[in-house]
Formats: structure tokens, sequence, C-alpha cells
């Protein structure tokens, strides 16, 4: 083992690396991004390794555990990069690659001057929009003053809207770079989230998108329309209508549906998948249908408890959605949206479509829970002619 990874697992293992920046490609390749930037961020299973994968018309980032870190990055620089600047809580390390793939070091002191500075420092700069960044559909939301400063009762709104954005650019990739992206979003409300996504597709990144907001609230709807025209989002529309009833598209890159009640998230599942969309986000809200419907003897204890099998019956009906979704060749994340002090309603549905792998065991997997609940679905019905056969 060389020097250099050495010590990069030493500081890796005793947490002492701060910041590092990989840049200058061994060789040319379109799937890799030409910088990765690298910063450690506490998270609630521990210390994390943030990589930010820069590429040149989006940025992607990935949390890599503690005890998997040292392995990933001396795997970066071994085969991808060609040059490192690493700050750690002694030196500022330069690491320079000749062809033949051997390491000069070069040192001079420490410029990050504590552990705390450093986590405080890379945990706002995880954040999307920056406070003091006075981006104008959050000063008009009310979100921040002209100045940029976070209003202390959009505190909670502001860390929803940022993490909503993240889970955005981890997605980034899988919508098409070529031509307009298509994203319609479900159940819109008040579209704090909507607006915020324009602003990163549109007005940061420069890309060519449209998004319909749609939700059955005509005030809201007009409310959204006026300060879409005021702040120029000509790409950006809104209409009142039911999710399951629109039909307006033939084809979707993207949906986004949050806090839509009982069925009609699935109602916007069913619709992402006829439009075959690459992207689906979604957080549901109340969930009835499958508490009127599960029963299983062996879980009576559970189910004779209205509490305990209401929330039982919600995470069932999240878990027969994702595995529909694995099924027809989406992969699934379950993801935490917001602090569950603020809601119970927390859970964001992530897919992202791709081959179709083992289709007929994750079928079977499906229809063995599903009967061993004694449920029918609305989401399978809506999907039945995309479905296995029974």
């Amino acid at each position: 083992m060389e020097q250099w990874q050495m010590e990069m697992r030493q500081w890796i293992d005793n947490g002492q690396l701060r910041q590092a920046t990989f840049s200058q490609l061994r060789r040319k390749d379109g799937d890799t991004p030409p910088k990765t930037a690298i910063r450690p961020v506490e998270l609630r299973g521990g210390l994390y390794y943030q990589l930010e994968y820069h590429y040149k018309t989006k940025v992607t980032h990935e949390n890599v555990p503690q005890a998997e870190a040292a392995s990933r990055l001396i795997e970066l620089l071994d085969e991808q990069y060609r040059q490192a600047l690493i700050k750690t809580d002694e030196a500022d390390v330069q690491l320079l690659f000749n062809k033949k793939g051997k390491a000069a070091i070069l040192r001079k002191p420490a410029t990050v001057k504590n552990k705390t500075e450093a986590l405080s420092h890379n945990r706002q700069k995880q954040y999307v929009l920056q406070e003091g960044d006075a981006a104008p559909f959050l000063v008009e939301l009310g979100i921040v003053t002209k100045e940029g400063r976070v209003a202390a009762k959009k505190q909670d709104k502001f860390r929803q809207i940022n993490r909503f954005l993240e889970m955005v650019t981890d997605i980034l990739p899988y919508l098409p770079e070529d031509r307009e992206i298509k994203i319609v979003d479900f159940g819109c409300g008040k579209s704090y989230l909507t607006f915020a996504l324009y602003h990163l597709l549109a007005v940061q990144q420069k890309r060519q998108i449209s998004i319909v907001g749609l939700d059955l609230k005509a005030d809201v709807i007009a409310f959204c329309s006026d300060l879409a025209r005021k702040l120029g989002y000509v790409r950006l529309t809104f209409q009142v209508g039911d999710i399951a009833k629109y039909e307006e598209q033939s084809a979707v890159d993207m949906v986004v549906t949050l806090h839509a009640c009982d069925t009609a998230t699935d109602a916007a599942l069913a619709k992402s998948v006829e439009w075959g969309a690459s992207v689906i986000l979604s957080v549901p809200c109340c969930q009835h249908e499958l508490f009127r419907q599960v029963a299983n003897e062996a879980l009576s204890p559970l189910l004779s408890h209205g509490l305990l099998k209401e929330r039982f019956a919600a995470l069932a009906t999240d878990a027969v959605r994702a595995q529909l979704l694995e099924v027809l060749g989406y992969k699934v994340q379950m993801l935490e949206f917001i602090d569950p002090e603020h809601t119970p309603k927390n859970i964001l549905i992530r897919a992202t479509l791709g081959p179709k792998t083992d289709a007929d065991r994750k079928w079977r997997e499906y229809t063995a829970f599903r009967d061993s609940l004694q449920l029918a679905p609305y989401l399978e019905r809506a999907l039945a002619d995309k479905l296995p056969t029974p």
C-alpha cells in the first residue's frame, strides 16, 4: 500500500478529513464527472462523507458511511483522477499523479481550524438554496426577507424545500438533457416545492422544462398562476383538475405528488406508469383503502387496536405501491422526507425507471403479501393491463 493510501485511511478512520477535491481526469469519459468534492456530514446514522459529483450540466450527491469512505476515495484516485487537494486537521495535502499512477505529495499548514467549524460549514453547504440567497420565489412566498434572511416561522419550510431539492438533484441523471423535460405536480397546493423545482431546473441549471401544477382548489390555482406570471416563470402553469381524470398529457418525464389523499396517490402513480415517467416522487397522505380491507388471524393482536392497525395499513399500502412499481421496472427507495416530529406522514417514495429485473419473482412476492393480508388494492386494478396475469 502506498503512503498516500495509508494516510487516506488514517484521515478517514480518525475523522480528520475535512474537505477534498478530486480533479484532472485520467482519461476522457462522458460518464465520469470532471470534478468530485468530498466533505464530512453528520447524519442520523453517524458520520458520513458526502461525494458531490460535478458534471457539465448537473451536480449529484452520494453519502458514503465512514467505514466505506476510505476504500471509495482510494478507488476514485486510482482509477479516475490525477489530482487531489485534501484538507485535514493537520495539513493541506496535494496529490499529483503521473502517467504511471505514482503520486507526488505536497503539504502545507492546515487551513481548516477544527472539526466543529468544518462540519458546521459542510452542513450549510449541503443546502441547494443557501440562507442569504433572496431567490424571488422565496421572497414572494414569505420564506425569506428581501435581504435573504429566513423568516422565523418558516425555518421548517425552508429546510423542507432544501430537503426536496436534494432528493431531486440525486435523480437528475434520469431526466433528458437533449430536449424539454416535462413535469406534472399532482395536488400541488400552494406550490412551495413546485416553484422551488422550477427555480432549480430552469433558473439555476438553465434546463428546458415545462411544469404543470394540478389541484382541486380554484383559489389556490389562481394564486399560483398569478405568482408564476409575476416571477416570469413562463413554462410553469397551473390548472384546476382531478388527478384521476387528468388526460392532457401523453408522455411525462417526472411526476411529483405530495400529500395526495388515499387512492389519489395511487391514481397519480398509475398515471406516471402510463406516461412512462422516468422519475416519480410521491409523499402519500391519509391512507384509508387498505385499512378497511386488511385481515390476518395471526396478526389479530396488532389489528385489533385501531391506532396500530392504522399505522400498519399505511405501511402495507406503501409496500404495495413500491412492489408494484418494482414489478414494472422501477427502482424504488423509501426516504424520510420531513422530521417525524413535524408529521408522521413523512415517507417519500422515490422511483426511477430502469430495465425490468426479476419481475416474475417480485410479482410472486407481491401476490403472496397481498393474499396474506386479504388485500385488493386500487393500484393493482389501475395497472392491471401492465402487470403479469394472475
